[in-house]
Order: structure tokens, then sequence, then C-alpha cells
């Protein structure tokens, strides 16, 4: 392959996460009490967010990919060149006389969903500037990812971000996008991503946020109540979302402007959502191989069960990876749900982003043979194919 099918852009950041033993408290205020003193283990340093953990799977999954980001001349930015010296992939990285490196300090002890201390650094003023648009014109995939925690990508109603991705479709490229879950007590917070999401889809061939975030966009008094449920049942926000909270989603997403929307869920594996046959074949250099197989689908693919998480950090961006990956090189929509889920499932085995992961055909090896987590929805307009081991929707 090229030595940059993929452009991966936009967040990058230091990753600290100190291990903790296994410990059989649920919530995490059981271990995190102000005042006491918590003994951790060593400390896994690591490059985060999507450039570096999508941009570094998509190498291991054999995909060439030229990484664009932003991170100061400070200490964290030397550890941040270095671990991508490692990998023969920092060229397309600036470094900023006088900004910070953006860094993320991971608490995920075993068994209870992480939480995330994040400065965004120099994340926060990367801009259409920072984007060598010679070189996406050259590329068959342009991804960026977090513009949530990108000030200059969300400020001003997105209007850089939507710049970005409107050159990028003019320079050729299939454009896909994915989000992060914005801070409610942030400038980013109090955007309306609706009205970001509204404008900068219709330039969107793949949308692959998580299901929390887009709840979190399109409709945040619901994303709210059901995250005040989920507080008081002691369960994650995705356990409490049915089906029937998925399918408008999905569809107002692809009603905005979105090629194929694949809406991450953990856990309970990915949702997929996919517009019509014309609107499938306006995709750029990297276009959908079989346009029937892939037109006005509603599908839900569970995720591979996995025994003993270590972490979930960069599952998302790995699950996105094994997408990416899949899509290139022409896989059917089934098959290219079971890369994601597979990637994905590989990410949690270890503490940092990438270490877990396969080679593309390692991986492949893995499809059939990795147990499916269960997943019964009992929901009107929904049947499981035993065979795909997959969920069709009413819109399928």
């Amino acid at each position: 392959m090229p030595d940059s099918e993929i452009i991966v852009a936009g967040h990058i950041c230091l990753d600290l996460t100190p291990k903790f033993a296994g410990t059989a408290a649920r919530p995490l205020s059981d271990i995190l009490v102000p005042g006491s003193l918590v003994v951790v283990g060593e400390c896994v340093v690591s490059t985060g967010g999507p450039v570096a953990n999508t941009g570094l799977a998509l190498r291991k999954l054999g995909v060439g990919c030229l990484l664009m980001g932003k991170v100061g001349d400070d200490p964290f930015g030397d550890l941040v060149a270095a671990k991508l010296d490692e990998h023969d992939c920092a060229e397309g990285i600036v470094r900023v006389p006088g900004e910070q490196t953006a860094y993320t300090v991971v608490v995920a002890p075993p068994g209870i969903d992480r939480l995330f201390l994040h400065n965004p650094g120099a994340n926060d003023t990367f801009s259409n500037d920072d984007v060598d648009f010679e070189a996406v014109g050259q590329t068959r995939i342009f991804h960026l990812g977090y513009p949530p925690l990108m000030r200059r990508l969300y400020e001003d109603g997105g209007r850089e971000l939507v710049a970005i991705f409107r050159r990028a479709r003019e320079a050729g490229a299939t454009t896909s996008l994915d989000m992060s879950l914005p801070d409610p007590d942030s400038v980013s917070g109090r955007v309306d991503w609706d009205e970001v999401l509204r404008k900068v889809l219709p330039c969107t061939d793949l949308f692959l946020p998580s299901a929390e975030e887009v709840l979190y966009c399109l409709e945040p008094e619901k994303f709210w109540r059901l995250r005040g449920k989920a507080a008081d049942a002691d369960t994650g926000l995705l356990d409490i979302l049915a089906p029937a909270d998925y399918s408008p989603l999905g569809r107002q997403l692809i009603e905005y402007g979105a090629g194929i929307v694949a809406l991450k869920s953990g856990h309970r594996g990915m949702y997929l959502r996919t517009g019509s046959r014309q609107r499938l074949q306006r995709f750029g250099r990297a276009p959908v191989c079989d346009p029937d197989n892939w037109a006005d689908r509603e599908v839900w693919e569970p995720a591979y069960r996995v025994d003993g998480v270590a972490s979930a950090t960069g599952a998302g961006d790995s699950a996105i990876a094994g997408f990416l990956a899949a899509f290139l090189r022409g896989e059917t929509l089934e098959r290219t749900l079971q890369y994601a889920t597979a990637v994905g499932a590989r990410n949690v085995m270890e503490h940092d982003a990438t270490s877990g992961l396969l080679d593309y055909e390692q991986t492949t090896a893995l499809l059939t043979d990795m147990p499916k987590a269960d997943l019964d929805f009992a929901e009107a307009g929904w049947r499981y194919e035993t065979t795909e081991r997959l969920w069709h929707g009413p819109a399928a």
C-alpha cells in the first residue's frame, strides 16, 4: 500500500496510566477518597489521542499512515516525539515553541469505568492552517478526531472544523470524523454541537463517534436524564440506551448528510446506519466497494467477549482503525464491523492503546474463533442472524 493511504489528524497527547491492583470496589469514589493515599503500580507512559492511537493501530494493521498533530517544545513533547520516532512516524507532528504538550492522566482501576484528567495543550490551537492539504490530495482517507477537545475547531460554531472537511473533500479524499465527549464545565460543553454537526456532516463520509457523544450532541437533556439514571443504577449509560434510542440518532445523522454512521458502544459493540446508494457513491478516493451491500442498512454488531479487561483506554480509537483498515480493503459491511470490534477487543487486553493489537492477518484469524458477548434486544423490529452473529434493525 502507498505510504499514506490514510491521514490521521487532530488531537494528540501523552497518556500517563498508573496501574491499579485488582479491587472489589465498584464506584470510583470507593477508591479515590479525599485525604487518602492510594498505592498504585508502575505508570504506563504512552502516546494518546486519536492521532497516535488510531494512527499506530492502523500501522499495526498494515495501513500506511501520515500523522498530523501539534505538541509543545516541553519535556512531554520530547516524550511524544520519542515514542513516535520508535514507529518512524513523527514527521507530521509539529512542535510549537512556547506551547504545552497535551497530557492525560488515565485513572482506570480494573472493572471500573475509567476517568481522565486532561490538559488539551497545543491541541487548542490546531486549525485549518495546520493541515497539509497537498498531502490530503494524495491520500485515500482523511480522518480527524476529537474536535470537542480542540478549541479552534469548535469555536465560532465549528468554522475551522467545517473548513478543514470542505477542503479535504475538495482534495478528493474520503473523509472520516471521530468525536469525544465535551466537558460540560468547559467552553466546549456550551457549544451547540447539533448545529456544528449540521454544518460538517454534509462533508463527512464516515462518522465514527460513540453513542454517548452523539446523544450529548443531539439530545443533551435526554443525555443528562439517562446519565442520572445510570448513576443511580450503578451502571453505565450504554446499558440504559436501547435500540429504540439508537435508531432516531442514526437516522438524524444520515439526514444531516453523513454517508455511513457507526456508533461505538463499548461492551455492547457497534451500531451502524448507512445512507442511500447515491450518497455512498459520492465518497472520495476510498469508495464503497459494494454499494448494494452497504446502502440503506441498519445493523448492530455485538462486541467480542473479553475476560480480564486491563484498560479501555483507546478502545474506540482502535475500533476505528479496524473499521478503516477493513473498509480500505473493500471488505463487506459485515466483515468491516467484525474487524472493528475485534481490534477494539484486542485493545482492552493491555493498559496502553496499541501493544495488545495484532496485524491484519492475525486479526482475520480471530474473527470466527473469538466468542461474541451476549446481546439480547428482545425489541420489535430487530432480528438476529445466527450465521453472521449480527443484529438487523428496522431500517435494514
